[in-house]
């Protein structure tokens, strides 16, 4: 598995899974993402709508008040679907992997279509205790590649671009935990066509 640190704490891990680990995820998460609490378009400070569809597992993350919660209260009131297992203990592997300690109990999947686009932001709505102690986000991403932009601890600092091709993941823990981030874009029809959807499935764990 090729492995790359991008920065002190940051890891690339190419092609981490395999076709057919790709295929069930894939299902799996448009399988929640038709149920109820399923995907949504966000609405963000300001009433503007978000460019990507998502789901929240385990805690609903409010894109009003950037808080997490247990029901979709800027939504439809429903209850946020449980983190499956199986989700959790990949996330927990590849955390290991990289050289980290996670016990993930949210995960968001955000679906891109050929205009989505993530502006640059921090992950740092989860809990005081998580965030100094640099427990990581792991990122999962599946369909057509991404190009992910990875910055540093301040909004001017340089990005740097990075391909994320289906199945790759990508850990940011440590002194890297609170880097700016963030999708251009992705590049269509550039998917394994056996996955069976269009577009990109992002997954990123955390720990509350």
């Amino acid at each position: 598995m090729p492995r790359t640190e991008v920065a002190p704490g940051a890891v690339h891990l190419r092609v981490r899974l395999t076709l057919d680990e790709q295929r069930m995820l894939a299902a799996r998460c448009l399988e929640l993402g038709e149920a109820a609490a399923g995907f949504y378009t966000p609405i963000v400070r300001g009433g503007h709508p978000m460019s990507v569809r998502m789901l929240c597992l385990g805690r609903h993350w409010n894109a009003r008040t950037y808080w997490y919660e247990a029901t979709r209260t800027d939504v439809d009131g429903l209850p946020v679907p449980p983190l499956p297992p199986e989700f959790a203990a990949l996330a927990s592997q590849i955390a290991r992997d990289a050289g980290f300690d996670l016990t993930p109990d949210i995960c968001i999947v955000n679906l891109y279509a050929a205009a989505s686009r993530m502006g640059l932001h921090q992950d740092k709505d989860e809990g005081r205790e998580t965030i100094e102690q640099g427990i990581p986000v792991v990122s999962l991403s599946l369909g057509d590649t991404g190009r992910f932009l990875f910055g540093g601890l301040k909004r001017r600092d340089p990005v740097e671009a990075i391909l994320l091709e289906s199945g790759d993941a990508f850990v940011f823990g440590g002194p890297s935990r609170l880097r700016y981030h963030g999708i251009g874009g992705i590049i269509p029809d550039s998917a394994p066509p056996s996955l069976g959807f269009n577009g990109r499935l992002s997954l990123t764990f955390r720990q509350y």
